[in-house]
């Protein structure tokens, strides 16, 4: 049923689904923006970290009497006390504070923390050694469809093989962190966060647990976060080192700034969980698929992290009989948080990668045998869609070779490609709108930017809906005392924030109408908002410029609210969305190097509100995606248990030469009838199987596991 609320009809659009700069741009290119690192306020002190040197261990004493004897010392919280066991190398004991970053360092170093070692286990691909170690959780067998014996007796072709990726660290530009200042009864927050309303009830929380501090209210704290340089998931909660910095600016009367260090950031600030597992697959030989079987194990840490949803995206459980069995591995490394489409990246590489190598098998071209089983996807005809776009953006017909048959020559061309999925249904989100009598138009809510265009999401919605441009909309965000908004996680934002956004503002519309329309002598009802101006739609004559209507209001100010959900509200939003990525590699079988010449990515996303920042979203990702298909991996050694590349010299991130020619098309209009739907995630999905798979095209054999080093290359063709 159609409400007041609905999105505009395509034809009636004149932002929304359109290219726009960044309403936030000019002011991150000049320096302007304030990070959390950027804040030093008066009197501020510096924390730092007082962490652990083993990976296992109880701790015996903490002696900090030469610390305090350091020039600059200020204080010092425990965070962790004797008797209590730490899990991994990093783990947060003391965080400590002085009057500048360098004497802060100095106590830290001076601080004494003593432990009894206990066994370890970092290592997170032999599942068999760690399963003597006691280290593996049991697991059951998840079966569906029809019968999976039945299946393989009607196979005519099946692979079998092992496939996998390793850990991988959150490296956001940003470090986590934050600067508080803990005056009288309040308590000012300048969080890194993916979560500015949630953190003042994380803190109080914290803080509460403190004798020495009593009961902390939520509503004491004030997170302030109008910028923020990346979470991906790890950026959730205020975490052991907040509440410590809380302490430290209580304890001293003075604001605390604590940002961790990168190889803090690299060790302890969270994780993607390794993923490893022997696939079986097989089909008929029309190249039908039939029966998909695994056993897999990943490894998140000492309590370890889910399960990766195979077999991905094919998987009708009607037709295709699965067979999925899944061990968590328990680890002593830094603990898994949700990254970028949590479970689903592995997902791909355990589904496409054997599925690409069926296709090899029964030598069928990959795209043929990709779109042939499509109806074991959620959406056939979005995704043969997607894959002939794809296709046609690559070249596949004339790029594209029989796997290995590359041709002479040390250097070997190969294309690969990957289908994939996610939800982004739009979280809770209360916005306020409100208009003024000269004309000026905000935007308020408690929700956050993370670097991918919220602010002109929001500029783009609201201005719609009043008939203005997007500098006539001022957005406040980034503030807990704003209305309440949720977390940015799940690919969530776009489609709460929007749909909140939409409702607030036509309800102020229709408060203003219903001003104007005594002065125009016409009935609210036949008023529109376009082009500046608000007028009737029967008589265009009787018309007041924005700024002229919005005079009428004397010296009010109207406040408009929304939600999201509303079930008054109408459908502005949903969930499901599909893509497809396509990888061009060449691949120097002499040296082992593989080199992106061109991925293309096709989304859905239902509708887009602003395209050029969705496009930047699925750049981005397929970024994200290069990084840890071809260089990122946490590498660990097992005797000491240390992380042997918390930095940026060995964990190692692609360069802009490293990228290769990306080409992004957005599904638009085609399937827009959802609504809007949220993007930060399912594009992040693909890019590893893709690239995989064109590896694999190029050089005739699989390199099973990733990231696809020049070792790992040379490595499957000596085997092969």
């Amino acid at each position: 049923m159609a409400t007041k609320y609905d999105w505009p009809m395509a034809e009636d659009r004149s932002l929304i689904g359109k290219r726009h700069n960044r309403v936030d741009g000019p002011e991150k290119a000049r320096g302007a923006a304030k990070y959390s690192y950027d804040r030093n306020l008066d009197g501020m002190l510096y924390a730092r970290l007082v962490t652990s040197t083993v990976p296992h261990g109880r701790i015996l004493g903490i002696d900090t009497s030469n610390a305090e004897k350091v020039p600059g010392y200020k204080g010092h919280v425990n965070i962790l006390n004797v008797g209590d066991e730490v899990q991994w190398v990093g783990a947060e004991i003391l965080a400590v504070c002085a009057d500048t970053e360098e004497h802060a360092r100095d106590v830290a170093a001076a601080t004494a923390v003593h432990f009894e070692r206990l066994p370890h286990w970092v290592k997170d691909e032999d599942v068999e050694k760690a399963g003597t170690a006691n280290r593996v959780a049991p697991a059951k067998d998840d079966t569906k469809g029809p019968d999976i014996e039945d299946a393989w007796k009607s196979a005519d072709a099946t692979v079998e093989g092992y496939y996998g990726l390793g850990v991988i660290t959150h490296c956001c530009l940003e470090p986590h962190g934050q600067v508080v200042d803990w005056s009288g009864d309040e308590i000012t927050v300048y969080a890194s966060t993916q979560a500015v309303a949630r953190i003042p009830a994380d803190l109080a929380r914290g803080l509460s647990r403190d004798e020495s501090i009593g009961t902390v209210s939520a509503d004491q704290v004030h997170v302030i976060t109008p910028y923020m340089g990346g979470g991906f998931g790890s950026k959730f909660n205020i975490d052991t080192w907040g509440i410590a910095c809380a302490q430290l600016s209580k304890q001293t009367g003075k604001p605390v700034k604590l940002m961790l260090d990168r190889d803090e950031e690299l060790m302890v600030a969270g994780g993607r969980p390794s993923d490893y597992g022997k696939v079986k697959i097989g089909a008929k030989k029309d190249g039908t698929l039939v029966a998909y079987e695994a056993e897999t194990w990943s490894t998140g840490g000492v309590a370890g992290r889910g399960s990766p949803p195979v077999p991905y995206v094919y998987n009708n459980e009607e037709r295709l009989s699965q067979k999925a069995r899944h061990l968590n591995v328990s680890t002593n490394i830094g603990p898994a948080r949700a990254w970028r489409a949590p479970n689903h990246p592995q997902a791909a590489v355990l589904t496409m990668c054997p599925m690409e190598d069926l296709a090899a098998e029964l030598d069928m071209d990959p795209v043929e045998f990709f779109k042939k089983n499509a109806d074991l996807t959620a959406r056939p005809e979005v995704y043969r869609y997607e894959i002939d776009k794809c296709a046609d953006m690559i070249d596949w017909k004339a790029n594209w070779h029989k796997r290995g048959d590359s041709g002479p020559g040390p250097v070997k061309r190969g294309l690969g490609l990957s289908l994939h999925t996610w939800g982004g249904r739009p979280h809770d989100s209360t916005c306020e709108v409100r208009i003024q009598p000269d004309g000026g138009v905000s935007v308020n809510l408690a929700s956050q930017d993370l670097g991918v265009g919220t602010y002109t999401t929001l500029s783009v919605v609201a201005a719609e809906t009043f008939g203005l441009q997007i500098p006539d909309i001022k957005v406040n965000i980034g503030s807990s005392r704003l209305p309440i908004s949720g977390a940015s996680g799940g690919s969530t934002t776009v489609g709460g924030t929007s749909a909140s956004t939409r409702r607030a503002a036509v309800n102020a519309l229709e408060e203003l109408k219903g001003v104007v329309a005594d002065a125009l002598e016409v009935d609210a009802s036949d008023l529109v908002a376009e082009d500046g101006k608000v007028f009737a739609k029967s008589d265009p004559s009787k018309s007041l410029s924005w700024t002229d209507a919005c005079r009428k209001l004397g010296n009010r100010t109207i406040t408009g609210q929304g939600k999201q959900p509303d079930r008054e509200g109408g459908k502005l939003n949903d969930s499901g969305v599909g893509g497809v990525q396509m990888a061009d590699v060449s691949v120097d079988v002499e040296t082992g190097i593989v080199t992106i010449n061109k991925i293309a990515a096709v989304q859905d996303v239902g509708l887009v509100i602003c395209l050029e920042q969705c496009e930047s979203q699925v750049y981005g990702a397929v970024i994200q995606g290069i990084a840890w298909a071809l260089y990122e991996e946490a590498i660990y050694d097992q005797t000491t248990g240390k992380m042997l590349n918390p930095d940026m010299e060995f964990y190692k991130l692609p360069g802009a030469a490293d990228i290769g020619e990306l080409e992004v098309h957005m599904v638009q209009n085609k399937y827009d009838d959802r609504g809007v739907i949220g993007i930060g995630e399912p594009p992040a999905i693909s890019p590893g199987a893709a690239i995989s798979n064109a590896v694999a095209n190029a050089i005739g054999v699989r390199v099973p596991t990733l990231p696809l080093t020049p070792d790992r290359v040379l490595e499957a063709l000596a085997n092969a």
